[in-house]
C-alpha cells in the first residue's frame, strides 16, 4: 500500500468517526490503458469530498454524483464498470479505450478498518478479504507473493508494504533513500556493520541491522518484490551483499559507484560462483542518469530507475552533459 492509500484508509476512518457516511472504492480489474493501477483506492464522504484516486481524476465526479445520492452501495458493497464502450471512453475521459471495474463498499465496524489501520502503521503485511453479499471483513497476515483477487463473491486486497529494499550502509544517500522509498510501498532496512556508522543511524522509522552484509541477505531470503542497493563503497561489504543478491529473485540489485568502480566490481563478482548472467543483471552505477551529485538528487535517480523495473518500463540511456569548470562566473568544458 503506498502512501496515497495509507491516507485513503485513515481518511475514511476520520470520516466516520466524526459521524459521516464514507463509501471506498478499490480498483479491481484493468484493461486497456487504465490510468490508475489494480489496487487503487479512493474514500469519498457523503458531502463529496475525496481523498485518493481511482481514475486521476476521470470518473471521480461521476463516482461522487452516485455515492451523494446513495445510487449505488449505499448498503453492501457493489462493483461498477467504466469504459465498456467507447462512449463511456469518451465521455469519461479514459485514455485509449481503457476501462476499469472497481468495487464499492460502505464504511461501517463490519470494515476493520481501524484494524487495518495499526497492521500498516506497524509496517506489517495483512491480507483483507471483504465479502460482497455480507459487507463483512476478516484480515490475516500477508505473504510477500499476495497479490488483489477478485472473483465476484469475495475481493482480497493486500495492505502494507508489499515491496522490500535492503540499503547496504548507514550513510547520507540511505537516509534519504530511505525515507524517500517508504512513499513507494517499500519496507526498508538498512544493513551496516560498522559501528561508527551504525550508531550514527537515528531514523526511527527505518530498522537499522549489524549483522555482515551477506548474512542478512540469506536471512530476507529474497523474492520478485526484493531489490537491494550497495552504498558503503567498501568492497568486503558490497561484493558481500551482492553475491547474495545476484543469485536470488530480486527484482533489481545495484551499486553506487563510477563506472571504473563497477566495472572493477563485475572483475571481482567474476572470481566466485556466479554466473556471467547472473553478473549483468547488476545495476552499476546505480540509478538513471540524471546529472545527480547530491544525495538527494542521488536517491531520486535510483528510485526512478527502481520503478521502471518494477514497472516492466525499458528507459533508454539519457546523455549528460560533459563536465565543466566554472570559474569566475564562466563554465568551461573539460576535455
Amino acid at each position: 500500500m503506498d502512501s496515497v492509500d495509507l491516507e485513503v484508509v485513515r481518511s475514511a476512518l476520520k470520516w466516520t468517526e466524526g459521524g459521516h457516511r464514507a463509501t471506498l472504492g478499490t480498483v479491481v480489474h484493468t484493461w486497456g490503458s487504465a490510468p490508475r493501477p489494480v489496487g487503487a483506492m479512493l474514500v469519498i464522504r457523503d458531502d463529496g469530498q475525496v481523498m485518493g484516486s481511482v481514475s486521476g481524476g476521470c470518473v471521480e465526479d461521476d463516482l461522487i454524483d452516485k455515492v451523494k445520492s446513495k445510487a449505488i452501495a449505499a448498503t453492501k458493497p457493489e462493483v461498477t464498470t467504466y469504459g465498456v464502450t467507447q462512449e463511456q471512453a469518451t465521455r469519461y475521459g479514459l485514455p485509449c479505450g481503457g476501462t476499469l471495474q472497481i468495487v464499492l463498499e460502505p464504511v461501517t465496524a463490519e470494515s476493520k478498518l481501524k484494524d487495518l489501520l495499526g497492521i500498516i502503521e506497524r509496517h506489517e503485511l495483512s491480507a483483507r478479504f471483504l465479502d460482497m453479499d455480507t459487507g463483512k471483513v476478516r484480515i490475516e497476515p500477508g505473504k510477500w507473493s499476495d497479490l488483489l483477487e477478485f472473483d465476484g463473491k469475495v475481493l482480497k486486497t493486500v495492505h502494507g508494504p508489499r515491496w522490500r529494499l535492503l540499503l547496504i550502509g548507514a550513510g547520507q544517500v540511505s537516509r534519504y533513500l530511505a525515507q524517500m522509498a517508504q512513499a513507494l510501498d517499500y519496507h526498508v532496512t538498512v544493513c551496516d556493520p560498522r559501528e561508527e556508522y551504525a550508531d550514527g543511524w537515528d531514523f526511527d522509522a527505518v530498522p537499522i541491522n549489524r549483522g555482515y552484509p551477506d548474512d542478512v541477505v540469506l536471512q530476507m531470503n529474497f523474492d520478485a518484490h526484493s531489490a537491494l542497493i550497495a552504498l558503503t563503497h567498501d568492497p568486503k561489504l558490497d561484493d558481500a551483499a551482492l553475491l547474495e543478491a545476484l543469485k536470488s529473485p530480486a527484482f533489481y540489485v545495484g551499486a553506487l559507484g563510477s563506472q571504473k568502480n563497477n566495472d572493477a566490481r563485475r572483475k571481482r563478482l567474476a572470481e566466485f560462483d556466479l554466473a556471467a548472467s547472473e553478473i549483468a543483471r547488476l545495476h552499476g552505477p546505480v540509478g538513471l542518469k540524471i546529472g545527480s551529485k547530491t544525495p538527494p538528487e542521488i536517491a531520486v535517480a535510483i528510485l526512478a530507475e527502481l520503478t521502471a523495473v518494477r514497472r516492466g518500463v525499458q528507459v533508454p540511456e539519457t546523455i549528460e552533459p560533459p563536465k565543466v569548470n566554472v570559474s569566475a562566473g564562466c563554465a568551461v568544458p573539460q576535455n
